[in-house]
């Protein structure tokens, strides 16, 4: 009998407490630390429908009417300033005209992009580039309604940043996927270029997996021949489902127009950067703390390789992960995790995927003899 009043009293006080706490943690979220944020993504099925010579479609009118509501132009306004005129610096000038305004000037500064609605609570993505030192930032629907934005969180070394407005009604765009695409297959680019209004070019994917440009720290770019100019940066690379597939970022140019050679960040990765941004407020990447460089065709031959895969450590962090793991300068790594890494970039890239916490696997070549060190993987600081 005993037990049984102890067990119940016991079940009775554990719900009440387990009651309380609930209470506790809906009055006061902030007790948990930071308050967890809510986004609603729509996701398509990412699926192409490729078409042989002769079936293919005579228009993508109905994929734009289904994007293009969920794409707005971006106003940043932000601060320059303007160094004294070089004049002001020659005794003769200021005997004559005086001192004038001996120090530099704060003038604002337009800039000018576009950005892409992602979920119904607001939140835009954008090109970390567009609204960087911005003061004011500015959202227009395509639908003719303006307003404020606050910046929501930005993460330079991918040139991505999420905006947020707070409007009711939002059309969303569906998310495609950007891991099934082919050169070849048919895009369509969506920005503001030049200021002139919402624009529509189309053009083909012309390869995959660009990087080594040296446009952001995190390169895996989606080429395209779709014209993009400035203004479309930040803007929607949509499939011929009206799908989001990629952010349009980038152009080679000469002339500052387009040449087409544009470069769009695929959404897979747009949408795993967004996802951290809102749940951490900042991207969490694998570091070891170290500084790599690519083996150049003089170095293989100086540590007697027979290739020049592979990355070389040229510093390290003191008491960094790598350190820890008894890494040193002069290293040579050839393999993470057992997979073959050819250069700088793809090195980052693998240490980068890893999360704060799990050991890496590093297959060493130092003074000719190959070994294998094990680390536990830090989070890169930001930028």
């Amino acid at each position: 009998m005993h037990i049984r009043k102890n067990i119940a009293f016991i079940f009775q006080f554990t719900t009440i407490g387990l009651a309380l706490a609930f209470v506790v943690i809906y009055l006061y979220p902030d007790l948990l630390g930071q308050q967890s944020q809510e986004i609603h993504l729509q996701q398509g099925d990412g699926e192409i429908q490729r078409h042989t010579p002769g079936e293919g479609v005579v228009s993508y009118a109905v994929a734009v009417k289904k994007a293009a509501p969920a794409i707005v132009n971006v106003y940043a306004t932000k601060p320059v300033t303007e160094k004294r005129s070089p004049f002001f610096d020659d005794p003769l000038f200021r005997h004559f005209f005086g001192d004038g305004e001996r120090s530099s000037r704060q003038r604002s500064e337009p800039s000018l992009g576009s950005g892409v609605i992602l979920s119904a609570e607001g939140y835009i993505l954008t090109n970390n580039h567009v609204i960087a030192d911005a003061s004011e930032i500015a959202v227009a629907l395509n639908d003719g309604r303006t307003i404020p934005a606050k910046l929501f969180g930005a993460d330079p070394e991918s040139d991505l940043a999420v905006l947020k407005i707070d409007l009711k009604n939002l059309p969303v765009i569906t998310l495609g996927r950007s891991d099934n695409l082919e050169v070849g297959d048919v895009v369509l680019a969506i920005g503001n270029p030049f200021g002139v209004g919402q624009t529509v070019t189309s053009g083909i994917v012309s390869g995959l997996g660009r990087n080594g440009l040296g446009i952001n720290t995190f390169e895996n770019f989606i080429q395209t021949d779709a014209a993009i100019n400035p203004g479309n940066s930040g803007g929607a690379l949509i499939n011929a489902n009206g799908e989001l597939i990629g952010i349009n970022t980038a152009i080679f140019s000469q002339s500052g127009g387009s040449h087409g050679i544009g470069f769009a960040i695929p959404v897979n990765l747009a949408k795993d950067v967004l996802t951290q941004l809102i749940e951490h407020g900042h991207v969490i990447r694998g570091w070891l703390g170290i500084k790599i460089q690519d083996i150049t065709p003089k170095l293989a031959k100086a540590f007697e390789l027979d290739s020049t895969d592979g990355v070389v450590i040229s510093n390290i962090v003191v008491n960094g992960p790598a350190d820890k793991a008894k890494l040193d300068r002069g290293d040579i790594i050839t393999h993470v995790n057992g997979k073959k890494v050819r250069d700088f970039r793809e090195t980052l890239d693998q240490i980068s995927m890893h999360k704060p916490g799990e050991k890496i696997k590093l297959t060493v070549i130092r003074d000719g003899t190959k070994t294998e060190k094990i680390a536990n993987v830090g989070e890169r600081p930001g930028r």
